[in-house]
């Protein structure tokens, strides 16, 4: 399991995944200020991982805290979901994970713990948090498994492996999965402008497992289609709404339409913590802007002309119509999403085989 991030020596390390493929670089936080920078400046990425890395930079923060009295420390931990809060705004897991670290400081509190009690409390959260991504991105990875014939070519999109959770991976979950139980699969890997999550990362952890892999422009997925190279689409997600509509990186919904005419499954592989059943569809859904330096730069080469206007959403809306089925650790949800999401996330236990 690649270490995307983990507690080490009163830190946060994590790797730098703005210096991949070309290196193996690790970032150490000892500030919460500072993990909240590696969010938004993207050392660390992808949703499931992004809640991680919020849950375990608050409860470095609370650590680190000087606070003597409860009522200090309670502003303090406010201020500190308040920093994560504002790193990005589409990646529901954020605020899931923030949700989460904030009943665990209520239930501490309220039960009497003191400054010091609380704070562990909320490192024993984080850490379950973490452990629980784990766990469920495996459980997540065998029930999509199941929808991989035995031997597949299998296109995705932007990076949804070890580097985007706390381990293992959504989509790449998927892929490995199906990879461990002797299937032969094959990877086209959308490279995925303007950040190449795709050609830099996906392809990286997909090489390191011997997992047959070749990287494509993003303009090349319909033409690989209709050539007959791909048996189906398996892609992350950052937010679900309740009718099933899937806000991913930018460039999916083109995948998805693709498929549709080429009458190719497109699956949404997402752990539970990113359905939003508040979010009633994908336009409630905020899209966020990145810098137009991603756009008109790689590296320190321009590739725009000056006075050209830049629009760099990092990502877009997949209507629910477009989505075959949406896989998660607790079983696979199909249409009317509307039911089956709700049924998947009231459940207490994983399911079994797929909801209908």
């Amino acid at each position: 399991m690649l270490p995307t991030i983990e507690c080490r020596d009163d830190a946060i390390v994590m790797i730098d995944q703005r210096k991949l493929p070309a290196a193996e670089v690790y970032v150490t936080c000892k500030t919460a200020p500072e993990v909240a920078k590696a969010i938004k400046t993207m050392v660390i990425r992808g949703a499931p991982a992004i809640g991680v890395a919020a849950a375990m930079g608050i409860a470095l923060g609370m650590r680190r805290s000087k606070a003597t009295g409860t009522r200090q420390f309670t502003t303090e931990f406010q201020k500190t979901c308040d920093l994560m809060a504002a790193t990005r705004p589409t990646a529901v897991n954020l605020f899931w994970a923030i949700d989460r670290m904030k009943r665990a400081f209520a239930d501490a509190a309220q039960g009497g713990g003191s400054v010091a009690e609380i704070a562990q409390r909320l490192e024993a959260e984080a850490r379950r948090i973490h452990d629980e991504d784990v766990e469920s991105c495996r459980s997540l990875g065998a029930h999509g498994a199941a929808l991989v014939p035995e031997s597949a070519r299998i296109l995705t999109h932007c990076n949804a492996g070890a580097l985007a959770t706390a381990g293992y991976g959504t989509a790449l979950g998927v892929i490995r999965a199906a990879a461990a139980q002797g299937k032969r699969v094959a990877v086209l890997a959308d490279e995925t402008r303007p950040f190449l999550q795709g050609a830099r990362l996906t392809a990286w952890e997909l090489v390191r497992d011997g997992i047959d892999t070749t990287v494509i422009t993003d303009n090349m997925a319909g033409a690989m289609m209709r050539l007959g190279s791909v048996d189906l689409v398996v892609v992350g997600a950052d937010r679900i709404a309740a009718n099933g509509d899937v806000a991913n990186k930018v460039g999916t919904y083109s995948v998805a339409v693709l498929a549709k005419a080429h009458g190719i499954p497109f699956y949404v592989a997402a752990p539970i913590s990113t359905v939003d059943l508040d979010t009633a569809d994908g336009d409630r859904i905020p899209i966020e802007e990145r810098s137009d330096r991603e756009v008109t730069h790689v590296g320190a080469s321009r590739l725009t002309p000056e006075g050209a206007r830049v629009r760099n959403p990092a990502f877009d809306v997949t209507p629910a119509q477009y989505v075959t089925a949406i896989i998660t650790e607790r079983g696979i949800a199909r249409p009317p999403y509307a039911e089956s999401l709700a049924q998947l996330v009231g459940s207490r236990q994983p399911a079994v085989g797929s909801l209908s």
